[in-house]
């Protein structure tokens, strides 16, 4: 706990985590204005016309569970790469300010330290996501009531999607220290990380779609692969026909972190910090 407490304290003694989240803000509005828009299309059923072999996915996407679970847990997507790059910096900060070797001097068991760190990465993490619920917990009900959908409260889908998204920021907050371990650049692991998120997602959603037209719908199954994408489909609120299961999302994103802690513990101890 002591190396816990001494991890947060670097945290908070810096003004990187409240410069992300001031620029969390401005971008979780974004999202939620792009949200009203999409409830009210759905909830009025304004969305043109359906090709028929998309008309099922449409019909559960436009279900009350499922329009509320999407504002609950709005400003997930621009969330979680701000918790990914949280995490990269709680790593990189000690190689960019050159304190890593008297971290190391004063604590030489590298593996506690690393756990310390992603335990630290963690909380904070999980404080953006308790302020991004808090915050659609307030301005979401407004939206659902102004669009005849209600309030959902009593649903349990749409609880379940609100933990599970926290659970999405808790794993990424891992993958951004694992990205930090292993690209110990600052601006380098920064960038690879917004390029592999931001990137690696539209480009992966393009990619299947394409795919899914050419081959068939199965290839629908291969956004599991994607971690963004697997944390979208966490929160979906309900089965969405032609998608994998919402827990194989929750299930493949864990894998991914654990792999990823493994890889940042055994790096570190084994790499030389000098």
């Amino acid at each position: 706990m002591t190396l816990v407490r001494s991890e947060l304290l670097k945290i908070r003694t810096t003004s990187t985590w409240w410069i992300f989240g001031l620029i969390s803000l401005p971008l979780w509005a974004l999202a939620l204005g792009f949200n009203w828009l999409q409830t009210d299309a759905l909830a009025s059923g304004n969305v043109g016309d359906v090709p028929a072999d998309q008309a099922d996915q449409i019909q559960a996407v436009s279900s009350a569970d499922s329009i509320a679970a999407n504002l609950y847990t709005n400003g997930q997507f621009f969330g979680l790469l701000i918790v990914m790059l949280l995490g990269i910096v709680v790593v990189t900060s000690e190689f960019f300010h050159q304190t890593v070797t008297t971290t190391f001097l004063t604590a030489p068991h590298r593996t506690a330290v690393m756990l310390a760190k992603l335990v630290a990465a963690g909380v904070l993490a999980l404080l953006f996501w308790i302020v991004t619920t808090v915050l659609n917990l307030v301005f979401a009900p407004l939206i659902l009531n102004a669009t005849d959908v209600g309030t959902q409260l009593d649903s349990g889908a749409v609880w379940r999607a609100v933990a599970l998204n926290g659970l999405a920021y808790l794993l990424w907050s891992v993958l951004g220290v694992g990205l930090g371990v292993l690209i110990r650049s600052q601006i380098g692991a920064t960038v690879t990380g917004i390029l592999l998120y931001l990137g690696g997602t539209i480009g992966a959603a393009i990619a299947i779609g394409l795919l899914a037209q050419r081959f068939g719908d199965w290839i629908n199954e291969l956004q599991l692969l994607v971690p963004s994408l697997a944390s979208t489909l966490m929160v979906s609120g309900t089965e969405i026909p032609g998608n994998p299961p919402r827990w194989a999302g929750a299930a493949v994103l864990i894998g991914y972190a654990v792999v990823t802690g493994v890889i940042g513990v055994l790096t570190i101890r084994r790499r030389d910090i000098s």
